[in-house]
C-alpha cells in the first residue's frame, strides 16, 4: 500500500500547488513537462523489462508469447474501451450535477484511475513488493494534477481517494495470490510489466498509440504457465522431445 499511499499524496499536494496557479499552464510547459516524464516512463519500464531478461531464469519464449497471447487476448476483449466507455458514462453521470468541484473530483479520479500503469504498479506492488512503477505514477499524476487543479480547483484533491481506494483494492487482492508466486513467475512478471510500461511511456511521447490496455492478459500468461498443473504438462512434452 505504500506506493498507493504515495501516490495519493502527490495528487493531494499537485492539487494544492495547482490552486494557486491562475489561468493554467501555458502549452509549451505543459508539452516539455509530458515529454521530460514520458521519455522517464520508457527508461523505467526498459530498466525494469532488461533486469528481468537478464536474469537466467528468463524465458525468452515465455515473454514474448505472453505479450503476443496477452495482447490478443485483450484486443479481443476489448479491455481499453471497455475502460474508455466506463470512463465517458461516470463522466456524463457525475461531471454535470454540480460545479467545479465535481468537476475536478470527476475529471481527477478518471484522469488518475482509469490508466493501465496504476493497474500494473498496484499489481507488482501487491506480488512483488515493488513501488518503482506506483513512485513514477505519483510523479506523473502529482504534475498532472497541478495542471487539472489550476483550472478545475480544489475538487482535484479529492480524486485522490478515488485513487486510494482503487488501487489499494487491486493490491490487496494481488497480495493473496502472493504466496503461489514463484521465483520463476516473478521474473516472467517483471519483463511483461515492464514492456507494458515502456509502451505507456512510449504513447506518452506520442511515437506511436498502444492499446496498453489490451496487453494486460499477458500479466497472467507466466502465472498461468508456472501453476502445477500447468509445468507438469510443460516438463513431460520437454521430456519427451529431449
Amino acid at each position: 500500500m505504500i506506493g498507493t499511499i504515495v501516490n495519493s499524496l502527490a495528487i493531494i499536494l499537485g492539487s494544492i500547488a495547482g490552486c494557486f496557479i491562475k489561468g493554467g499552464l501555458k502549452i509549451k510547459y505543459k508539452d516539455m513537462l509530458n515529454s521530460a516524464l514520458g521519455l522517464s516512463v520508457v527508461f523505467i519500464g526498459l530498466s525494469t523489462a532488461i533486469g528481468g531478461m537478464l536474469d537466467d531464469r528468463a524465458e525468452t519464449v515465455l515473454y514474448v508469447v505472453s505479450i503476443a497471447a496477452g495482447s490478443v487476448l485483450g484486443e479481443f476483449i476489448d479491455i481499453e474501451g471497455k475502460i474508455e466507455k466506463a470512463a465517458e458514462f461516470f463522466e456524463k453521470k457525475l461531471g454535470s450535477e454540480s460545479g467545479n468541484m465535481s468537476q475536478g473530483f470527476v475529471t481527477g479520479s478518471l484522469t488518475f484511475c482509469m490508466g493501465t500503469m496504476g493497474i500494473i504498479g498496484a499489481i507488482e506492488s501487491g506480488i512483488q513488493g515493488v513501488y518503482t512503477t506506483l513512485f513514477a505514477k505519483a510523479v506523473l499524476d502529482g504534475v498532472i494534477s497541478v495542471v487539472l487543479a489550476s483550472s478545475l480547483g480544489a475538487g482535484v484533491a479529492f480524486s485522490a481517494f478515488a485513487v486510494l481506494l482503487y488501487q489499494g483494492l487491486i493490491t490487496i487482492m494481488a497480495s493473496f495470490i502472493q504466496p503461489y508466486i514463484t521465483g520463476e513467475m516473478l521474473v516472467e512478471i517483471s519483463i511483461v510489466g515492464g514492456i507494458m510500461i515502456a509502451a505507456i511511456g512510449i504513447n506518452m511521447l506520442e511515437i506511436k498509440k498502444f492499446r496498453v490496455g489490451n496487453m494486460l492478459p499477458a500479466i497472467i500468461i507466466p502465472v498461468l504457465y508456472y501453476s502445477p498443473p500447468v509445468k507438469k504438462i510443460t516438463d513431460f512434452i520437454v521430456y519427451y522431445f529431449n
